[in-house]
């Protein structure tokens, strides 16, 4: 009778080794445009104690949501950089703020990384939340802490919350801080009744640059000197897609470095990029896995003082990633020959900080506190914690699924 005891002890013993997952519960929750040194600030308050140190996680250029979560999850690149885009195929503009009416259908649902979110806004709060952000924030917690708690506590779960992005949008980080402390006490909740058996990764897409921004006048500029393009023209962010014939291109590109607040433009050459400023051209070439950014008649990413030559996207990375455009070489190529979007623009330009393009009826309500889509520091460096693991760093978009589903 004591050897069978003994026997199914040990059998037990051994089925709850053998069931135990590999790795713990993991809550994934994506905070929409909360920018490192946010973050940071946040720690310095005494909030989110609990997390090991923020990694900078260089998002993609532009720097926008669906660009940047499609590469953070290694999903399908959305139609465009935003909800409004224009599509190559048919010759036309596409989507909008129809996209944000009734429910969310197939059509309605930009990259694949959506697929794998657990929680996200219902689809009109996507629009919301740049009109009356203070009340979407705090019906979004509430509702993800509901949705959470409902939850099976066997798998992970992953939470998008895109009111932070509003939050700053229009009112700034004061603002947002005080939304911080909320989740805080959320989180705080949460760790309560799942115990340390659930990390929580906590990260963002973008970042975003802090200050009053203005708009700038690239459209009526371009389209006063003569140039036919498409410039779809639907959030306030400080990136532009211009789509022109292919003929006039290069043209386009060094008239729009001549407009009050754009820093530089980018198409492509041949195998080559160009980037074109006021600081003049140069270009960026590739051969095989590694890269070369050459001076032609200026150095628009300010790079000259980098040793020359041929280097791979680790070398780069290693040397660029801290600079003033983050991960500059290898970032701004890929954003024209990597599908980031399916409908890639002819001309990818960035403004400096502190200006922006968008929809004109949409400025007219909207006080803009802060915007991001360019490739500067503020706008590419979102965050990175976990409450179990301690990150690099510095970590890619690119490389960012491993951490974050491995």
């Amino acid at each position: 009778m004591l050897a069978a005891n003994e026997f199914n002890h040990r059998d037990t013993e051994r089925y709850k080794i053998m069931s135990q997952p590999t790795r713990v519960r993991r809550l994934l929750l994506c905070l929409d445009g909360v920018p490192h040194a946010l973050i940071e600030a946040a720690r310095h308050r005494g909030l989110f104690d609990v997390f090991k140190r923020p990694s900078r996680l260089l998002s993609p250029f532009p720097t926008m949501t669906n660009v940047a979560l499609s590469a953070m999850f290694g999903a399908t690149p959305p139609p465009g950089y935003e909800s409004l885009y224009f599509d190559r195929h048919a010759r036309e503009l596409r989507g909008g703020i129809k996209k944000y009416l009734g429910r969310r259908t197939p059509d309605k649902i930009p990259s694949s990384y959506m697929d794998d979110l657990d929680y996200q806004e219902p689809l009109p709060f996507e629009f919301l939340i740049y009109v009356a952000p203070e009340r979407v924030w705090r019906a979004d917690m509430q509702r993800f802490r509901e949705r959470f708690r409902n939850a099976p506590q066997t798998r992970d779960y992953f939470a998008f919350l895109k009111a932070t992005d509003g939050l700053l949008h229009a009112q700034g980080p004061e603002r947002l801080a005080v939304a911080l402390e909320s989740l805080d006490k959320i989180l705080q909740e949460i760790r309560s009744y799942c115990g340390d058996e659930t990390e929580i990764v906590m990260f963002s897409d973008h970042g975003m640059n802090l200050e009053e921004n203005q708009r700038v006048p690239l459209a009526s500029t371009l389209r006063d000197r003569g140039f036919k393009l498409v410039i779809p023209a639907f959030g306030l962010c400080s990136y532009v897609a211009l789509y022109c014939d292919e003929d006039v291109i290069p043209e386009v590109a060094r008239a729009s470095v001549g407009v009050t607040g754009v820093d530089f433009a980018v198409y492509r050459d041949g195998d080559e990029i160009a980037i074109e400023s006021e600081r003049g051209q140069a270009r960026v070439q590739r051969d095989g896995e590694t890269y070369q950014y050459l001076l032609h008649t200026g150095d628009p990413l300010e790079l000259g003082s980098f040793e020359p030559g041929f280097k791979t996207d680790r070398e780069w990375f290693a040397k660029t990633a801290g600079h003033k455009y983050p991960d500059a070489v290898v970032n701004i190529y890929k954003s024209i020959f990597t599908p980031r979007v399916k409908h890639t623009a002819d001309v990818l330009i960035s403004l400096k900080d502190g200006y922006y393009f968008g929809w004109s009826p949409f400025g007219r309500f909207v006080r803009l506190a802060a915007t991001h889509g360019n490739a500067l520091q503020a706008s590419s460096n979102a965050f990175l914690m976990s409450t179990h693991r301690e990150f690099p760093q510095f970590v890619k978009a690119d490389a960012a699924k491993a951490l974050l589903r491995g």
